[in-house]
């Protein structure tokens, strides 16, 4: 494994970072059992403790397989990994995994005019003044990232009309991985975050109860980012 010495952040966070870069890039295969803890130790030159706390945080997220006594093995994170992973694998070593991106924005366009539909059929005319202070904070500021804050805050909204515990969990893990990087997609994200018409006529099919408009306004606010960022990323991957 080209495990290097651990230089930066919190000690466990930074050996968690490592291995997990590891198991995820296929440097330890599944089903292939880690090094003991003392080992793992002196190659990252952290104390055995860090290393501990770094692979029980794995075992949690069920990257690992941990027997007492046995042998810590690997386990398939595309077979038992969960949302909360997702933060994780978008970030790794301080670079954005592009398939993983694409992964999350593909996601965001199949499930967001699905729960824009549900919100519309469960939320109410309430729901509707709760959208347009929303959108109208949107619309007062051209700061790119209080933008996205903004249409976060009016999604937040959405997901809570839709009454769906896995669209709620769901959302939640897309927003701890998207959060971190609103400075960066600032200007990718003006085609979508830049049109407060378009998200209130969102909020309008949503507070009328018109499940099928809904869907259809939700796509088509959520589609010109997409497409855009998509694009971006396809370049990136073939330079």
């Amino acid at each position: 494994m080209p495990l290097q010495p651990v230089t930066r952040r919190s000690v466990p966070d930074a050996v968690f970072d490592q291995v997990l870069t590891e198991v995820v890039d296929g440097g330890i295969e599944v089903g292939e059992a880690l090094p003991s803890e003392r080992r793992l130790a002196e190659v990252l030159g952290v104390s055995r403790p860090a290393v501990r706390e770094a692979l029980q945080r794995m075992a949690q997220t069920r990257l690992l397989d941990v027997r007492h006594g046995g042998a810590t093995t690997v386990r398939d994170f595309r077979r038992y990994g969960g949302l909360d992973l997702l933060p994780m694998l978008l970030v790794r070593g301080g670079r954005v995994d592009a398939a993983v991106a694409r992964s999350i924005l593909e996601a965001r366009l199949a499930v967001g005019p699905g729960v824009a539909a549900l919100a519309a059929e469960r939320g109410g005319p309430a729901l509707e003044a709760l959208l347009a202070e929303s959108v109208d904070a949107l619309a007062a500021t051209e700061d790119g990232v209080e933008q996205q804050q903004h249409a976060l805050a009016f999604w937040d909204h959405v997901v809570d009309a839709a009454d769906s515990i896995v669209f709620r969990l769901l959302f939640n893990s897309l927003r701890a991985a998207y959060e971190p990087a609103l400075e960066a997609l600032a200007p990718l994200m003006a085609a979508e975050v830049g049109q407060p018409g378009a998200y209130r006529l969102l909020a309008a099919a949503i507070g009328a109860g018109d499940p099928e408009t809904a869907r259809a306004a939700a796509d088509h606010v959520l589609r010109p980012a997409t497409t855009s960022i998509l694009s971006a990323l396809e370049a990136l991957e073939e330079s």
